[in-house]
């Protein structure tokens, strides 16, 4: 696995995000896009996220996410990864985060609805669905 992406998690924790939807892209390296609402868009650092964005890294690409429950996650080069459903209380810490990696890599630390009820956070691959237990694990899905 690349390291320089592995690290883009670790780094998209450092500065406190502001929100406007259910996350925000923190790092963009190389060729990465969003889909949403049947149009895809280029991705850039500061841009929103939504439930059931589609993000899309080409060879050279990596994006580093950061999510309202804090939850930090990064995908690799060549990957597919989908925000399924993220529903999130500020206020209790309980909510739903769904997501599915149709392929290529994903680096996750989990925030705080995995903290608060880890059955709450999960991620579909082609062949299995993770159940999040722990508070940070790689996912890789080959083509």
């Amino acid at each position: 696995m690349d390291k320089l992406w592995l690290g883009v998690a670790m780094l998209v924790g450092l500065a406190a995000p502001a929100w406007a939807d259910v996350g925000q892209v923190k790092v963009v390296k190389g060729q990465v896009s969003i889909e949403r609402k049947g149009q895809r868009l280029p991705a850039q650092v500061g841009m929103t996220l939504e439930s059931a964005d589609v993000l899309r890294t080409g060879a050279d690409g990596a994006i580093g996410i950061a999510m309202r429950d804090d939850s930090r996650l990064s995908a690799g080069p060549n990957s597919v990864f989908a925000l399924e459903r993220f529903e999130f209380d500020a206020t209790t810490s309980k909510g739903r985060f769904d997501s599915q990696l149709q392929r290529g890599t994903l680096a996750v630390v989990s925030g705080r609805i995995a903290k608060q009820s880890p059955q709450d956070m999960s991620v579909r691959t082609p062949t299995a669905v993770l159940g999040v237990r722990g508070t940070e694990f790689v996912v890789a899905v080959d083509e």
